[in-house]
């Protein structure tokens, strides 16, 4: 008590009127370090909800968010302002609270130690995360303080902005990278907005989603593969163009597993009149291999250097697993490109019994059969392994071949096998379940 007693001094009314400033000071630091936090965590929802609103509050936090450099400048010029002055007052109230002379480490801890917690609890880490969990409400509270502040040490702020801009040029560089999630969010907003039809929406979210796909999640499989044996004779080989309608078609020696060329048709026009022992061989040009995981993304660039509109996919054993075309490629972003063909291969891949049942070919990919029932591509990553087929999702779900009449479910999504053989699943009915 005796110690205690003679660490303290009688609180004068200067150490009171300090003491009020103090609080206040700390308070004021408190709404600054928030507010950064509130402005710079508003993502594309919170904006969407802005602009609905019609409130001067509303209209005030858009417009300081079309500012972020002078904004940021500001708030941080405020900052340190407010909390060098609670240091210094802090300074000043423990020499006019305290008779520390004797105590320097005492009088250190005090200054150095407490005041930095108080700073640090109070005036930073409380109100950002109060500021996190209610960004808008916190930005409506502080746009009006902002805007005067802005306009308080605007030339301060351009200052700092004019200074900095060399630095921003070389890191930054290349601008604000926006994240896919923060691009199919935005994208997800639209939705609301008439001026935006649903082609052109679902033509952007497949520009979202074009650098996740891969090659092996749009090709042709090799058990649906048309190709030619580079042995049989040009009769043959005419019959087999016609049945198939391609304008290209892959030509194999003696397996699928060993791809010599492609065959261009538009080649053989010239010689649709020679006899069945033409050497049509000398027509195939080289094919363009591609591993199973290259990206889509990736194989357009090479699709445009090349100036190639095919390329055979091979496995990691350089097997062949299938083909993949430019206009595949195409379709994940612009959407389905049929021709007279094409409906015809629609009608067998799937039939539509009612809004909630469906039945599938087993081969249908999994990108394929969410867009058509306009399920999100990514709902079975969980569950579906290395298989990008209904199928083959079937078979990582149950880890066997199925039976025929035998169930699985998954989610709202009920497969039942209508037909299967001893090596694969060909057809599914599919019920979706509320």
């Amino acid at each position: 008590m005796t110690i205690l007693g003679s660490l303290l001094i009688p609180i004068s009314a200067e150490a009171i009127i300090g003491l009020i400033v103090f609080v206040i000071l700390l308070f004021f630091s408190a709404l600054i370090s928030g507010s950064e936090i509130a402005f710079f965590s508003l993502g594309p929802a919170h904006i969407n909800e802005l602009n609905h609103n019609t409130g001067k509050k509303d209209e005030m936090v858009l417009s300081l968010i079309k500012i972020p450099k002078r904004l940021l400048a500001t708030i941080l010029i405020t900052n340190n302002f407010i909390n060098v002055s609670i240091v210094i007052l802090a300074t000043y109230l423990i020499t006019e609270l305290f008779n520390l002379i004797d105590f320097p480490i005492l009088a250190f801890l005090i200054q150095a130690v407490v005041i930095t917690a108080l700073i640090l609890i109070i005036g930073e880490i409380m109100p950002k995360i109060l500021a996190t969990q209610k960004p808008i409400k916190f930005a409506h509270i502080m746009a009006v303080p902002l805007r005067i502040l802005i306009n308080v040490f605007y030339p301060m702020s351009t200052l700092l902005i004019n200074s900095t801009s060399f630095i921003d040029k070389r890191i930054s560089g290349k601008g604000h990278q926006i994240s896919r999630s923060e691009l199919s969010e935005a994208i997800e907003i639209t939705t609301d907005d008439d001026n935006i039809g649903l082609d052109e929406r679902k033509i952007l979210q497949g520009i979202v989603r074009f650098g996740d796909i891969g090659v092996k999640e749009i090709m042709k499989s090799r058990t649906d593969l048309i190709a030619v044996d580079q042995s049989i004779n040009f009769d043959e080989l005419l019959n087999i163009i016609l049945e198939s309608g391609y304008s290209r078609i892959p030509v194999y020696k003696d397996s699928l597993d060993y791809i010599v060329g492609v065959l261009y048709i538009k080649d053989l026009l010239s010689h649709l009149k020679k006899e069945k022992n033409f050497h049509w061989q000398e027509l195939i040009r080289s094919a363009f291999f591609i591993p199973e995981n290259k990206k889509i993304n990736d194989l357009l660039k090479e699709f445009q250097e090349k100036k190639v509109h095919l390329a055979i996919v091979v496995d990691e054993y350089g097997g062949t697993s299938g083909i993949v075309t430019l206009e595949d490629v195409l379709e994940e972003i612009i959407g389905d490109i049929s021709d007279e063909f094409d409906a015809a291969e629609d009608e067998v891949l799937f039939t539509k019994i009612d809004d909630k049942n469906y039945i599938f070919e087993g081969k249908t990919t999994l990108i394929d059969f969410c867009k058509i029932i306009g399920e999100d591509e990514n709902i079975f990553d969980n569950v579906k392994g290395d298989s990008d087929s209904l199928a083959g999702l079937i078979l990582e779900i149950l880890g066997k071949i199925p039976l025929v009449e035998e169930n699985v479910q998954f989610k709202n999504f009920n497969f039942i096998v209508k037909d299967v053989d001893k090596r694969r699943i060909k057809k599914i009915k599919i019920t979706i379940e509320n």
